[in-house]
Order: C-alpha cells, then structure tokens, then sequence
C-alpha cells in the first residue's frame, strides 16, 4: 500500500518577523504598583515560564518569555531588572560532548508549508547548537525555570549536578544556570529575597503522560518521586505537598505573587489538530483500495462477532472519512482466541488460498490476524491523535513488513499489512484513548483544586485562571490590542510549532491575561503589552 500523507500545513499571512519588546512612550505618571513591590521579581516553572517554543529553547524564544514582558511591564512602576539565563543561540537545542542532547527549533518550510525540524536561513544551518550545558552561567537569574521540570523537580537537590543529565536525575537546563551542583531551584529563587514571583508549574507532572500518548504510569498512591518513569502522572497528594512547599517558600520574607493553574490538554492544538476519522474515501492512495481491504477485514469481523465483540468490527467507508484502527491497551487482548478460530474454521484455509497463499500458510496469516487485531478496534470521537501521528498516519513501516516477509509472507503481502492506521494499528504512543485521558483530566483536576486552594490560603497570591483563557482559544478566540489568537494549529497565532507552547504572541496574550489580575488585585494601574508587537510562527 503506497504511503497516504494526512496532512499538510498550508499557513497563509503567517508573521515571520524580527522580535521586539515594547517600547513606546507612555506617560509614566499615570502608572503605579499599587499595593505590590516589583523591584525583585522572580518567576519560577517550566518550559512555559522559559520561553520555550517549536519544541526548543531559543534566543528570540527566551526574550519573549511571559515573565520576561512582565518584567518589561513592571518597569513603568520602578521594577527592576529582570535576567534571564540565555541560550547562545536561535537554534535552539543543546549539545553535551559534541553530542546532541536537545533538538533544534522547528520552522516552516516549503510549497506547501510543512513541518521541517530547521532553523531560519539567517542562521549557519551547517551548524549545530551552540549551548552546553555545562558551560555554567553566572547568576543570580530572576528566570528560575527549567523545561521538563515537574512539580519536584523544582525541591531537588541534585537537578543541577551535571554528572545526572544523561541518566535523567538532573535537568541540562538548570544545570547551566544553578547556583551550585547541589541547588536546587526553589533554592535559588528564594535567595533572591523577591518582593514578587510568579509560578507556573504542575503542567509536565500530566504532559509527558498526555504527548506520550499515555505511556506511562499513572502514580496515583505512590508518594515516591524517585520511583517516577519519566512520563508518569505524579500522585496528587505529592502534587499538594509540594506545592505548599513551593509556596510557603516564595512567600517567606513577605513576597506578593502570582500562580497560574493548569489547561486542559484538549485546549492544545497537539491534540486537537489530527481527527480520529482522517482517512479520505477520495484520496488516490486510499479510496480505491476500501473495497479489498473490507473484504479482508469482513473474515476479521466475523470472528469478533462470534467472539461476542462486534463492537470491535473494521470498515472503511467508501463515501465518507473513516476512522483509524489503534491498539486499545484497555480491551482484553484476544490474539490467541481470534488464531484459534480462525484455524478451527473449515472456511479458513480457502480465505487463505483466495489471497495467492498456498495452504500451508493457513497458520502463518492466522497468527497474523490474532496477534495484529488483538486489541484493536477503529477510533472514535473520545479518542485524541497526537500532532505527530500525521506524519505516518498511511505510510508503510518497514521493520513490520520486513518482519512479516520474513516470516513468509510475500512482500507485496507484506506491505498489505504494514500500513499504519490502516492495516497495521497505530501503537498506544499515538493516541489518547477516553481512559487514558479520564487519567490525565482526574490528576489535572486534583492539581488545580490543590494550586486554588493553597493560593486562596496565602493573604497576598492572587490565581490568574490560564485553563480558562486558553480553553476559549478552542471555543472562539483571544483578542486584544485588536488582535485575535485561535487554538487552530500553525495558522491561529496562539501556539507555536510544537502545537504545545505558546507563540511569542500567545505569550504576550498570557502576560496580560496575568497583568489583569494583577491591577485588579493589587490596585496598581501596569500598562498591558501591545500583543499586536510579537511574531507568531517564523517561515523558512
């Protein structure tokens, strides 16, 4: 089966400009801080507090860091000055013994606009990224954050020894910026002594679950961080106590602050841009091929039936688009009961010959269909594709066609069976299925009772509701400044590339979503960003 390509991103009136901060003139006399002190701000958190953006961190991304407009805000009311620790280049990525340890910043490229993991031709493609993690910066840094870092991360004193980044104990990021080997990160956010922080973390403790399409372990019950795989859900009870820790830690000498609570994964254009029914009955590649391909599927079907599973049943429409067939980890696996029948069925060993298959086969493409349509079934509307699963949603995989010739199966056979989403099911990776993601909502949803309620306990830290804002991108959009964003994937200006991060322009939309508050809270009058100034995706 030739290879079916889903998707292809064409962005039309897409911004691909140079960064800038605002810098009008503004009549300073009419601002003031209100009740709140900014001339030590600190921010603490993740890749979302980083700047991180198309799945890298980069120069221009860094500068257009939601503190980092914040901090360029704050200075209308005598806020001080606001360092970040900068990566050396727009690469983005991280190279550790002249090996990668990061990938490059993603660009769109070509006619049509598709995803290509490049840079701008402004910089040297020829050369890899230029930051090592080991090259350690000289702080204080009033931006404490560091992507990948969940929630206990930001207690750990070993995230910063560089000896742990390959095993994974400690994080690249925080290594270069770390006050020493044994800092931790709400450590050196505390030393500061800030009058004001903000913290946004608690987002990667679901995240890794979630953009890995669940694989991973959900550790409700486990209160032991150490034992965590890398895409596990932390345990709310974890969740609650470190972030009571966090914040008795930021609020100690007095501090106002800021924390923001956690989106819904289906808010992100990651999972909401690929639909579970994307396979077009037009499309030359496909459409022609439906009626074979029922055909195999109807002995298949048969068999779920008389297994009491009809539920399970494969069809692609010849006039409609069709869902993809996944694996289902939650369904009871039935190889062994569907090779069974289908060696029991006198009907069997004809089906096997119509196919150019000599007899003798019959138990090879028994196994076949037992052990490939086990636990599989079609998607449905409850089921949310990952973004990369565009890119191999009808294309061939190799190693399982290699394997099935190898195994006998003729090679046009073999391919037959290789095609992904379609003959072949789309590994768990791939896909979010409804209890994977009633996993991720159950856990989010502890989180944020817990960041409400820990918040509402400190007299002087204000809630800004993020999930709320960034869940009416799907609905219909963020204006300000006269500018809109949207949830839409590469054409709504809200994410970036990576269809998880925000743009620079969705951070500056996420800035005065925080300013808002602020002034509302803290009786200060900061004058709001013109979001219209920051770039969204950047073309090649």
């Amino acid at each position: 089966m030739k290879n079916i390509k889903y998707i292809a991103i064409i962005a039309l009136g897409l911004v691909a400009c140079e960064p800038e901060l605002d810098n009008s003139v503004e009549d300073a006399s009419f601002y003031s801080a209100g009740t709140a002190d900014f001339s030590t701000f600190v921010s603490v958190g993740n890749s979302l507090t980083a700047g991180y953006a198309d799945d890298a961190l980069y120069l221009d991304g860094q500068k257009h860091s939601y503190p980092n407009i914040l901090a360029d805000r704050f200075s209308h009311v005598d806020g001080g000055a606001f360092t970040q620790p900068l990566v050396s280049d727009n690469i983005g990525g991280l190279m550790l013994g002249g090996s990668p340890i990061a990938d490059t910043r993603l660009v769109l490229s070509g006619d049509p606009l598709v995803l290509t993991n490049l840079v701008p031709p402004t910089d040297n493609l020829a050369q890899p990224s230029t930051t090592d993690p080991t090259n350690v910066l000289v702080g204080p840094f009033n931006n404490v954050s560091a992507p990948g870092a969940k929630s206990f991360h930001l207690l750990s004193d070993v995230y910063g020894e560089a000896s742990g980044i390959l095993d994974g104990t400690a994080n690249p990021y925080f290594v270069r910026m770390a006050s020493s080997p044994s800092a931790t990160m709400l450590g050196d956010a505390v030393a500061q002594n800030p009058t004001f922080f903000s913290l946004w973390i608690g987002n990667n403790d679901i995240l890794s679950f979630a953009t890995s399409g669940g694989v991973g372990v959900d550790q409700l019950g486990n209160l032991n961080p150490t034992t965590y795989g890398g895409n596990d859900i932390t345990d709310p009870t974890l969740f609650h106590g470190t972030y009571d820790a966090l914040l008795n830690g930021l609020t100690a000498n007095g501090a106002k602050g800021v924390v923001m609570n956690l989106p819904s994964v289906t808010s992100i254009p990651y999972f909401t841009t690929v639909p579970y029914a994307p396979l077009d009955p037009t499309n030359p590649d496909f459409g022609p091929q439906i009626p074979t391909l029922n055909g195999i599927f109807s002995q298949l079907n048969g068999v779920y039936a008389y297994l009491g599973v009809p539920e399970r049943s494969i069809v692609f429409s010849e006039t409609s688009a069709s869902a993809v067939v996944i694996i289902d980890e939650n369904l009871v696996d039935l190889s062994a009961q569907i090779t069974a029948v289908f060696l029991g069925s006198p009907a069997f060993v004809p089906f096997v010959e119509s196919l150019g298959l000599p007899a003798a086969a019959a138990p090879l493409v028994a196994n076949l269909l037992g052990t490939t349509y086990g636990q599989s079934r079609q998607a449905n509307a409850n089921d949310l594709l990952v973004l990369p699963s565009s890119s191999i949603i009808g294309t061939i995989n190799q190693d399982v066609a290699d394997g099935l010739e190898a195994q006998g199966l003729p090679a046009a056979m073999a391919t037959q069976f290789a095609s992904e989403g379609i003959t072949l099911p789309l590994e768990d990776k791939w896909v979010l299925t409804a209890n994977e993601l009633t996993m991720i909502t159950n856990a989010q949803t502890a989180y944020n009772n817990s960041i409400s309620m820990l918040a509402a306990a400190k007299e002087n830290v204000i809630l800004v509701d993020v999930k709320a804002a960034m869940e009416q991108l799907s609905i219909g959009g963020l204006s300000s400044n006269g500018v809109t964003i949207t949830g839409e994937y590469a054409t709504g200006g809200g994410f970036s590339l990576d269809g998880v991060h925000p743009t620079a322009r969705g951070y500056a939309f996420i800035s005065n979503i925080i300013l808002k508050r602020i002034n509302e809270e803290f009786n200060a009058t900061i004058p709001e960003t013109n979001t219209g100034n920051y770039p969204t995706v950047y073309i090649d």
